[in-house]
């Protein structure tokens, strides 16, 4: 019997067909978690809840804008996108000279 190379003494190995949503969150979750991450982003730590909320719908949509779209993975998609664009001009103008909150 040859082992090794590629030869194993099983025709169908338990890995093949398996996808990573098996280990994972599933796509469903990963929506729901980036538009409650976008949303949140609006009021506290925009600059870092805006881009996790991004990989999070991006990865709820399946890494692609063909096929069908969950609705929550794209509203997490396009409010983290704003909410980090809201996030990097607010602390653009706060490092203006004169600048700040108040």
């Amino acid at each position: 019997m040859m082992a090794g190379f590629g030869h194993t003494s099983r025709r169908h190995p338990r890995s093949r067909g398996r996808t990573w949503s098996r280990s994972g969150p599933d796509r469903a979750a990963l929506g729901i978690i980036g538009l409650i991450c976008a949303i949140t982003g609006f009021f506290v730590l925009g600059i870092v809840l805006g881009p996790i909320a991004v990989v999070c719908g991006w990865l709820a949509m399946g890494r692609s804008w063909n096929g069908t779209q969950h609705i929550p993975a794209l509203v997490a998609l396009v409010l983290g996108a704003i909410d980090t664009v809201l996030a990097i001009v607010w602390l653009a103008g706060a490092a203006a000279p004169g600048g700040g909150m108040w």
